[in-house]
């Protein structure tokens, strides 16, 4: 009978782990993560609030960036219950049903961010290479259509994932190799045959980030050959300039993601600090980054942050 109960409390729990050998500096750098949240959250809130208030930035390239600041803000809510629990905490168990709301989440708000800045590649291949129907092409109420059918998209695409780990058989608790559920992990910890997951989540992950990051290549191939022809090298550093912080957010979002997605599939006995790192880097750094990169280097978002502090 004993033994009954211990099978059933060990197939309904996933344990999470921190970075592997350093336990003993836990809360140490419990201090960073909230330090970095804090920013994070802080930093995406201002975003929202300035191009909120501020109706001279009612544009669709500013739309564009609050939706990824909303997006920004809910994968730092997603993440942070766990890896803030296990850093302050040493708490590391986390229940199925738990573990898969957090994986569809933070899978469901990568994806999304991949759409928007897919949407935002758009914005800025309209902007310079068809200037003078960008009004008529990105007017406000498409552009809030196009917002929604990324969260649609997102939803169709992520939503199957944790639906189908929930009919395998887990026969023991699954040692997961991060500090939040993700798909590939949880995946590997059934006890059943996976090979349904295995290929859909490939699919989906080729169908979303795959075919945003190919879209986005080509249409910086096509702003680049248009700003080539500009005779005029101000005016061509001038267009080129409005692209840098876009590149930016793209390089942020997208290295890790790539990083990650090749390891976890085709990188045989890889170090498990390299993917703790890239794991880190995928759900922390983009919400952190992205608010600065967008107010260093535009001029009209950065004079009103600065603004909201003198205030």
């Amino acid at each position: 009978m004993s033994a009954n109960n211990n099978t059933k409390f060990n197939s309904s729990l996933f344990l999470l782990t921190g970075i592997p050998g350093i336990e003993d500096v836990h809360l140490w750098i419990s201090i960073l993560f909230c330090l970095t949240y804090a920013l994070s959250i802080l930093g995406n809130s201002i975003i929202l609030h300035v191009i909120r208030k501020d109706t001279s930035l009612h544009k669709p390239m500013y739309v564009f960036l609050s939706m990824l600041a909303i997006t920004d803000i809910g994968l730092s809510i997603a993440t942070m219950p766990t890896i803030l629990g296990i850093y302050m905490l040493n708490y590391r168990e986390i229940s199925f049903n738990a573990c898969f709301a957090q994986l569809f989440f933070i899978h469901f708000l990568q994806c999304t961010e991949s759409s928007l800045l897919l949407l935002m590649a758009f914005d800025r291949y309209i902007a310079i290479c068809d200037p003078l129907r960008y009004a008529s092409i990105l007017t406000l109420p498409r552009v809030t259509k196009m917002g929604l059918l990324c969260v649609l998209r997102g939803l169709a695409m992520i939503l199957p994932l944790p639906l189908l780990l929930k009919r395998y058989q887990y026969c023991r608790i699954g040692i997961l190799s991060h500090s939040y559920c993700l798909h590939q992990d949880v995946m590997k910890t059934a006890c059943s045959d996976i090979t349904v997951n295995s290929v859909y989540g490939l699919i989906a992950r080729l169908l979303t980030m795959g075919l945003d990051s190919l879209l986005i290549f080509l249409s910086y191939v096509m702003i680049l050959s248009a700003v080539l022809s500009i005779v005029s090298r101000t005016e061509c550093m001038k267009a080129l300039n409005t692209c840098v912080s876009h590149l930016c957010a793209v390089l942020i979002f997208y290295i890790p993601e790539i990083g990650l997605t090749v390891i976890f599939r085709f990188v045989k006995g890889y170090s498990p600090m390299l993917s703790v790192l890239l794991g880190y880097m995928s759900v922390l750094v983009p919400p952190l980054l992205n608010p600065i990169v967008y107010s260093v280097k535009s001029k009209h978002l950065r004079a009103r942050v600065i603004r909201v502090f003198i205030r």
